[in-house]
């Protein structure tokens, strides 16, 4: 396996790319010849009690020699919570002071592109608090004029709808507009958040395999995590008590297996309705990376994992 060279002043080194391109494997490879400690950028592993579906394989971070290479921000909430790109980059921050505190170095490792790029790109994000006026003022709009309304705010304030997760559904898209409207009047207290925020020297390598590879190894990991167990985790989280619309909220293996779970889809159709939806989500995430190369100014150093 192949590591690149960095610049000496590099303070943060980034491992990203879609699902099932084994980040978390050369993260933890890569951090144990520098004897480095990974902060995950998973907007899912933070749940506790969510191990298979969200693939923390945490088996990986102990190494032949008995090793264990420290990681950050896995199983710091429960499940049935809802942590934020806000909560993330808060949490960031700390891990990383932590990190560079002790003259370690910083793997940032994860496929969520939206938590990535709020570190490297330093996004003034501040805790925005429910507005039940606002909400009840959308509450009767679709999901396409809830777009239009959101994409309205972003063109106003000199950005794009770039992220898609936003208008995922209704109750998603009214928050993403919750959280602009409170961004446009507080800008004064977002600057200051800017400026608080850490200096940020990255590395950033992104990991790409051939399509049709990405696809069979997909395809392969899902059937062997149904095998390990998966629905079993799902049916624990609803028999503790974690609510069917929270764990649907969080999308691809919960939200389907949740419907198998409830009745509402039956194996066969719920195996072949995932497959489709965690396709589609790594042809989502390379979007999104290309998007943070080509429109956004982050340099990713791509390479192939398997060379």
């Amino acid at each position: 396996m192949k590591f690149p060279d960095f610049p000496k002043d590099t303070n943060l080194l980034v491992v990203l790319g879609p699902t099932a391109c084994g980040k978390t494997h050369y993260a933890v490879q890569w951090a144990a010849r520098l004897d480095a400690e990974i902060i995950s950028a998973d907007s899912r592993q933070v749940y506790r009690g969510m191990d298979i579906g969200t693939g923390k394989d945490l088996s990986e971070y102990t190494l032949p020699d008995g090793r264990s290479i420290p990681y950050h921000l896995i199983d710091i909430c429960p499940a049935g919570s809802k942590y934020n790109v806000y909560e993330f980059q808060r949490d960031f921050v700390t891990a990383f002071r932590d990190i560079r505190s002790r003259w370690k170095m910083p793997i940032l490792c994860g496929g969520t592109g939206l938590y990535i790029e709020s570190v490297l790109k330093a996004y003034p994000l501040i805790n925005v608090p429910d507005n039940p006026e606002l909400r009840a003022s959308l509450a009767d709009k679709s999901l396409e004029e809830l777009t239009e309304l959101l994409a309205s705010y972003k063109q106003a304030s000199g950005q794009s709808l770039h992220n898609q997760t936003d208008v995922d559904n209704v109750k998603r898209a009214i928050r993403a507009i919750e959280i602009e409207v409170y961004y446009q009047q507080h800008a004064d207290e977002i600057r200051k958040g800017v400026e608080a925020f850490p200096e940020i020297k990255p590395y950033v390598v992104g990991l790409e395999v051939d399509r049709d590879l990405r696809r069979e190894r997909i395809s392969k990991r899902l059937r062997a995590r149904l095998e390990e167990g998966m629905v079993d985790e799902v049916r624990a989280l609803l028999d503790a008590g974690v609510a069917p619309d929270d764990l649907i909220y969080y999308g691809l293996e919960y939200k389907y297996l949740t419907l198998y779970l409830t009745g509402a889809l039956s194996y066969e159709e719920m195996l072949r309705a995932l497959e489709i939806a965690i396709h589609q989500f790594a042809k989502r995430q390379m979007t999104w990376f290309r998007g943070m190369q080509e429109r956004r100014g982050i340099h990713i150093n791509w390479i192939n994992p398997s060379l």
